[in-house]
């Protein structure tokens, strides 16, 4: 029995992997199109507070509000600052600018050679030699996607910093999320998130006058499905992900978000794919499977150990028991 419900387990993980690359691959696309007839800012307000406003009566309704305390608001608030209303803004702009949806998704993909620098002094764990050759693996993969979409941009070469901004929000939002030990769950996480951000980009919209929304219907089925996918969908599935396998596992799969984002783009919106193209796509994958393989032996070898120890202290064995499993917070 215990093995058919590791089984399931392993399926629901992976069914839900798949599915966040799909919903946050989504985003890059819905941008493209939300921004071609409205701001980035106006396209963001008008995705951002709908949906604010009912994940607020949801929570509300359903007394998941209630168990908010003070201080998990506090940080969820600083969370969702950095990782929807900074990251979104950055992305939203980039795109609006003229980068390629697939380019625009190369923040996404070099997110995991970053965390695995950053991951050893800031959480004190662990990162091993397999994990790294995959990580850089797929790195290259993702530059040989993104170098055949190189010059078929009209952006500034300094447009290109507003990636670097959205990169650098998200990481800083996925490490106070890791360093917390308060937990909450994934619909008031999601209605603490969209609410700061509706609230922020409220008030910068009003005061750069991007507030009036157009009324075409194209801008409204754009921001309907941005709220529904990028941003329920997506998040939720990325915490709660970032929960259950950790966040090595996970930022590996951010490696395929460019792939799949280029192969939509190019064809949904015409942009270019190319043999090196298809060539990257494939070391994305190997560098995916690499990381997932190495972070499934560290995790037996560390369970292993802790078994050998009699539930002593070690080392190895802490560092991998934070890497995989925070408090499960209830959806």
């Amino acid at each position: 029995m215990s093995k058919q419900i590791g089984i399931l387990s392993a399926l629901v993980t992976a069914l839900a992997a798949a599915a966040f690359v799909v919903t946050w691959s989504s985003g890059f696309l819905i941008a493209a199109i939300g921004t071609a007839e409205a701001a980035p800012l106006t396209m963001l307000v008008w995705r951002f507070v709908p949906l604010a406003v009912v994940l607020l009566i949801v929570a509300v309704a359903t007394g998941a509000a209630r168990q908010v305390t003070r201080s998990a608001l506090r940080r969820q608030a600083a969370i969702g600052l950095f990782s929807q209303f900074g990251y979104c803004a950055a992305i939203y702009a980039a795109t609006a600018a003229g980068i390629a949806t697939g380019t625009v998704a190369l923040i996404d993909a070099v997110q995991p050679l970053v965390i695995a620098v950053l991951v050893g002094p800031l959480l004190g764990l662990r990162v091993r030699g397999a994990q790294w050759a995959g990580l850089i693996v797929g790195a290259v993969g993702v530059l040989f996607v993104v170098r055949s979409q190189f010059g078929h941009s009209d952006a500034h070469p300094l447009v290109y910093l507003l990636l670097v901004a959205g990169m650098g929000s998200l990481i800083v939002g996925t490490f106070i999320q890791r360093r917390t030990n308060v937990q909450t769950g994934v619909l008031a996480t999601l209605t603490i998130h969209a609410t700061v951000s509706a609230a922020a980009l409220l008030v910068l919209a009003a005061a750069t006058g991007a507030l009036v929304p157009p009324a075409s219907v194209s801008f409204w089925l754009a921001a309907v499905l941005a709220a529904a996918f990028p941003t329920v969908a997506a998040y939720g599935l990325y915490w709660w992900l970032l929960r259950r396998v950790g966040i090595t596992a996970l930022n590996a799969l951010l490696f395929l978000i460019a792939p799949f984002t280029a192969v939509t783009g190019a064809v949904l919106l015409g942009e270019t794919l190319t043999i090196l193209s298809l060539i990257g796509f494939a070391l994305c994958g190997l560098g995916v499977a690499t990381v997932l393989v190495g972070e499934a032996q560290s995790a037996r070898g560390a369970a292993l150990g802790s078994r050998a120890a009699g539930g002593a202290s070690c080392p190895q064995a802490r560092g991998h028991v934070v890497a995989r499993s925070t408090p499960q917070a209830s959806d």
